[in-house]
């Protein structure tokens, strides 16, 4: 399993539900009196899910790091071994996790045993991206460089679509999936981590870190992170003036199933 520190996903999860928690209808938080976040993070799920059920929401992570960002009632664990009794929470969820894990199929039938009443995830699908920018290169490169990564990381980055037939397969029933689009806007006033990540573009500091997911030849993504680099600078140019925007939608998929 990939691991994350918490600048990254406070970064990717920016503004997921500031406006659209209509979305989690079908979570029916409100009448929930346990609910635990599994792969919780830095607790970006775990605070909404607080703010919209009267019961208690514990996050649990198997990275101590991470759990210390969040307060209030967490516990380490393991998403294929939960430290908790059959049937002892109402709604076992979580959040772009089942994508990280080489079998969500197991995962889900623990939460399913820990689930008196429903299962949630809320998982992308990264092979439907989409991305626009005022520099013209990087829309075709960003979706070069995904193609890269999805061939080579070892999970199913892009399960969301099809995360409902993982819930059958687990045995749950009425199982249901809603669409979610978040939408990651950058464009003046740039924060300072804006500026930074393009920075990294012109660099090509992602692409090296992320090379060893990436598959293709030596000589293909050296190729790549050529040009990303040079988009990069375009980018940077365009910051300076203020007139770089960039807009990427990830599709989500909310599957919640009866345990």
């Amino acid at each position: 399993m990939r691991r994350f520190d918490a600048e990254y996903l406070r970064e990717t999860r920016r503004g997921m539900w500031a406006d659209s928690r209509e979305a989690l209808a079908d979570l029916s938080i409100d009448d929930c009196e346990r609910v635990v976040d599994v792969g919780c993070g830095e607790g970006a799920l775990t605070r909404v899910l607080r703010e919209e059920c009267p019961g208690e929401v514990v996050g649990c992570d198997r990275d101590a790091r991470l759990l210390a960002e969040l307060e209030g009632p967490t516990v380490r664990g393991d998403a294929y071994r939960l430290p908790f009794a059959d049937g002892s929470v109402d709604l076992v969820a979580c959040q772009a996790l089942l994508i990280n894990l080489p079998d969500p199929g197991r995962a889900v039938r623990e939460f399913a045993r820990v689930a008196a009443d429903r299962v949630a995830c809320i998982e992308p699908d990264n092979a439907a991206v989409g991305v626009e920018s005022t520099v013209e290169a990087e829309p075709a490169l960003a979706r070069r460089a995904r193609e890269r990564y999805l061939e080579g990381v070892d999970t199913d980055v892009a399960l969301g679509a099809d995360a409902a037939d993982v819930f059958r397969a687990a045995g749950l029933s009425n199982v249901r999936t809603r669409r979610y689009e978040q939408a990651l806007v950058v464009e003046p006033p740039y924060t300072d981590s804006e500026v930074e990540a393009i920075g990294r573009k012109a660099s090509g500091a992602g692409l090296r870190e992320r090379r060893g997911s990436m598959a293709g030849t030596e000589e293909a993504l050296d190729s790549l992170r050529a040009e990303w680099r040079e988009m990069g600078r375009t980018a940077v140019a365009q910051l300076a003036r203020g007139a770089y925007r960039r807009e990427e939608t990830v599709p989500f998929y909310i599957v919640v199933g009866e345990s």
